[in-house]
């Protein structure tokens, strides 16, 4: 596999050759927008809004709308903001994992030792697991400095980008008025958690639509056609309290939503 980046890692005077590799392939089925006349495909044209007329790639500029005015900006004032182009992902800190909340976690990357990296390697990703510590500091890609998280997991060293303060929505915005439950309905809450506890495994959820729909893809190819798949009602009960009951009285099994 290729390496997205180069550089090292930086902590006190420690200076460890790496390499990033991207830790997430998307797995999504790629679809083209098509002219249902004749199944065609739809091209999109870069076109003046007043004039209709197409412009050109080289005659467009990039502009920020500042109250009504539009602000035209060149390569040059993109560069002048960017971030220095260092090579290194610097750990400020090491901090508990458990500290960082999961709405911050953006990418995630699979770290190795570059050439004469190795040792130091294998001794930063140990010290890491011994400790349950991560490092964090920040690293520039692809003309972005970014908020790090660096941690050990099966042995491996993964990074994480973190999402910026300012990228998180105001939680008080979707603050809704609290209800206190009342006794019962907590108490059986309660039993109906503890019963459906479990040990996380993401393997247990598969990507079923997509196969689904690639199976729908090979039939419609083949000429066959799919029975159309059985509407399934259920009416639940409208009493907090009766639906609580009624879960709590199912097997166990049943009680898991089905993966």
């Amino acid at each position: 596999m290729r390496s997205i980046w180069t550089g090292s890692i930086a902590f006190g005077l420690v200076n460890i050759p790496v390499k990033v590799f991207s830790a997430v392939a998307e797995r999504a089925l790629d679809f083209d927008m098509l002219d249902k006349k004749d199944n065609s495909a739809i091209k999109f044209k870069r076109v003046n809004e007043r004039t209709g007329k197409e412009v050109a790639w080289e005659n467009i500029v990039k502009g920020f709308d500042l109250n009504g005015k539009y602000i035209v900006l060149t390569e040059e004032d993109f560069e002048a903001a960017s971030p220095e182009k260092t090579k290194t992902i610097n750990l400020e800190a090491f901090v508990n994992t458990t500290d960082v909340d999961l709405i911050l976690f953006d990418h995630a990357y699979y770290l190795s030792p570059a050439k004469g990296g190795e040792r130091a390697f294998s001794l930063l990703e140990t010290a890491l697991a011994k400790t349950g510590k991560a490092g964090v500091g920040s690293f520039v890609l692809r003309n972005r400095e970014k908020p790090v998280l660096l941690r050990s997991a099966k042995g491996l060293l993964i990074l994480h980008t973190l999402r910026f303060l300012t990228e998180i929505r105001n939680p008080s915005e979707y603050t809704i008025k609290k209800m206190a439950p009342k006794r019962n309905e907590l108490t059986m809450a309660n039993s109906l958690i503890k019963n459906m506890t479990a040990t996380f495994n993401i393997a247990d959820y598969k990507d079923t639509y997509t196969a689904k729909l690639m199976k729908l893809i090979r039939s419609k190819a083949a000429g066959k056609k799919l029975p159309a798949p059985k509407a399934v009602s259920s009416k639940p009960a409208s009493d907090l309290i009766e639906q609580l009951q009624q879960s709590l009285a199912k097997p166990a099994k049943m009680r898991t939503t089905k993966k």
